[in-house]
């Protein structure tokens, strides 16, 4: 309005008012001089043509703008020394209220309780955030959420989402710790703007305020330490965790739990073969360097000698970890019909709640009346509902039989059978060892060539064996056969020509797969074989096809030339290539022959003179 000229002056009862940043006021001063508008406030009147009014008023601006800066710091610095009381309560998380003395305890509402404790309780089984999530998605169980209301938050019922699943199990909240600054505000510039971002949310121990033991917790510290440490194993990133991160369907049961002893780096898995599924630990040492590894070694042997020194420990064990089983299952069943229970008690209470509304109202009031059966028919709806679930999860509660009990037992018993069979999952093998084992620290003496493993056990517990290191293709050599062949073959013949000659004489390598061209370079280089990868072509001696080519005759001719022993030939093995000399072929028999064949068209073996036969026709 001042540019529009429309302003003659502004009244003001103090003119910081207007000063709130001194670009704002800066640029209201250069316009008001510009159209000589006039500011007034409680004392004078200020004419911006005039210096000391613009002197004045400059002043005037700065100290307010000084002022509103001290009060927002010290309205931060109060912030900040109530949050390092632990008294600053914003937002509390679900399951979580403030009394009315300040003080933080757990949701009196026993739903709510309960549905927070089995969010832990099933990651405790699981081992992972998305199967936590998937498992109340599949069970159709309700967790507490904060929504937003017109005056306040309040808690809404709903199936959880995966995000909200693992700001629950990170949340340091709930383990009775309160933290301040989880997220920092970062401010960047983009273009010709400030721009303000959070962070991300940084670990307990390096908030601003952190005080362990602030309020009672869903689960204590340790546990809670315990679950970030699985979730950060659960995480691939091999940037910067060399570990292979959380237990996967592949055959490598020691995979993420094997340091080397040389360099310290966690050793990684790699699958070989056809399918894909012989395990090789390697540690890469400097070899993203130009380097090479520092560690390398199969898998399946030493798979098998760890299997063993782990079921001499925890076989003894086996009974108990039977009777541990029976209870997790029935806790677990528990676990899904108390939630249900509590569900449906909320639920029957709202439904009674809605009948007092509907039964409260004047009948002849239909507007009201209809809209409050409407809301009655919902909740008996939605009883009935859980009821009929609740049902269904009592009828599926598999109570364990006298005979399925005992048979538990054996298999308690034999533990080591169990561990062998095929029945048992992979993955639920490689859970095993983490659950005991924190790591497994292995080392290469070069003289015996012999591994030396030393197990540091869940608890601060050492052992350690030795065994010989494996050796690629342990009793599976190359037939000596195949040996001689690409031997005397490889002086002259590439790996490709070899590897046809063997196939087609229905020879195999040691590990009974076809030969190629890298199958046969790979053996001449174990067995020290001199050779070339590609043929090393001689011109005195002649193939079939070239001798036919050079005697411009067909094969067949040269065939036949042998066959009556007139032209020598030589073959290293059967379905090797012909082996003719030059000098054979430029002799003057041979030559005789092949003019004689151009000439008449008839290849006379016998040498005689076709010019003095009689003719079958007469003139």
């Amino acid at each position: 309005m001042v540019a529009l000229g429309e302003v003659g002056i502004i009244l003001s009862r103090e003119v910081s008012r207007l000063s709130r940043t001194d670009t704002d006021w800066c640029r209201l001063l250069e316009v008001c001089q510009v159209f000589a508008t006039l500011i007034a406030d409680t004392e004078q009147v200020y004419d911006l043509n005039l210096v000391d009014d613009q002197l004045m008023l400059g002043i005037k601006g700065t100290l307010s703008v000084v002022e509103l800066h001290t009060l927002r710091l010290r309205m931060q610095a109060g912030r900040e020394a109530k949050a390092c009381r632990g008294e600053l309560l914003m937002l509390l998380p679900p399951g979580y209220v403030v009394t009315g003395r300040g003080k933080v305890e757990k949701d009196p509402d026993l739903r709510v309780q309960e549905a927070i404790g089995i969010v832990f309780t099933t990651f405790d089984r699981l081992g992972s955030i998305r199967q936590t999530y998937l498992w109340f998605r599949e069970q159709e169980i309700e967790l507490p959420v904060n929504k937003p209301g017109e005056q306040a938050m309040y808690l809404l019922w709903q199936l959880p989402t995966y995000a909200f699943t693992k700001d629950v199990l990170q949340n340091p909240y709930y383990a009775g710790a309160y933290v301040w600054g989880r997220r920092q505000v970062q401010k960047r510039v983009e273009g010709a703007q400030v721009r303000k971002r959070n962070s991300k949310i940084l670990q307990p121990e390096e908030c601003r305020v952190f005080i362990k033991d602030h309020h009672e917790g869903y689960i204590d510290w340790s546990r809670f330490e315990e679950n970030r440490i699985r979730m950060r194993n659960n995480v691939l990133n091999l940037g910067g965790d060399e570990s292979v991160g959380p237990a996967r369907d592949g055959q490598g049961l020691l995979a993420g739990v094997l340091r080397c002893g040389r360099c310290g780096r966690k050793l990684h898995v790699r699958y070989w073969g056809k399918s894909g599924t012989a395990a090789r630990y390697l540690c890469k040492g400097d070899f993203l360097a130009g380097g090479s590894y520092c560690l390398g070694f199969g898998g399946s042997t030493v798979d098998k000698r760890f299997s063993a020194e782990l079921l001499a420990v925890i076989s003894p064990l086996g009974i108990q970890a039977s009777i541990i089983a029976m209870e997790n299952d029935r806790d677990r069943s528990d676990e899904k019909q108390a939630a249900l229970r509590r569900q449906l008690e909320e639920a029957e209470y709202e439904q009674r709640r809605a009948w007092e509304q509907y039964n409260e109202v004047d009948p002849r009031n239909r507007l009201v009346a209809a809209e409050l059966e409407r809301r009655w028919n919902e909740k008996l709806n939605t009883v009935e509902d859980l009821k009929v679930r609740l049902l269904a999860a009592t009828q599926d509660e598999q109570q364990l039989t006298a005979e399925q009990s005992k048979t538990l037992f054996e298999l308690g018993n034999d533990f080591s059978g169990v561990w062998d069979s095929g029945h048992c999952p992979v993955v639920m093998k490689k859970r095993m060892i983490r659950t005991v084992i924190e790591e497994v620290i292995v080392n290469l003496e070069e003289e015996s060539n012999t591994l030396q493993f030393i197990i540091h056990w869940k608890g601060g517990s050492h052992t350690q064996f030795r065994m010989p290191k494996p050796v690629s293709g342990v009793g599976k050599k190359t037939a000596q056969e195949d040996l001689q062949i690409i031997g005397e073959m490889s002086g002259r013949y590439g790996d490709d020509e070899i590897a046809r000659v063997l196939n087609k004489l229905g020879r195999s390598t040691a590990k009974g797969k076809r030969w190629s061209r890298q199958r046969v370079t790979t053996t001449r280089n174990r067995y020290a074989i001199t050779g070339c990868e590609r043929r090393n072509p001689d011109s005195e001696i002649l193939s079939l096809g070239a001798a036919a080519q050079y005697c411009d005759v067909s094969q067949t001719s040269i065939k036949r030339l042998v066959a009556a022993g007139l032209l020598e030939k030589k073959q290293i093995a059967p379905w090797a290539p012909w082996e003719i000399l030059r000098t054979d072929l430029d002799a003057v028999p041979i030559r005789r022959i092949v003019d004689k064949l151009k000439s008449t068209g008839k290849l006379d073996l016998e040498g005689n003179d076709l010019t003095v036969q009689q003719s079958l026709f007469q003139s």
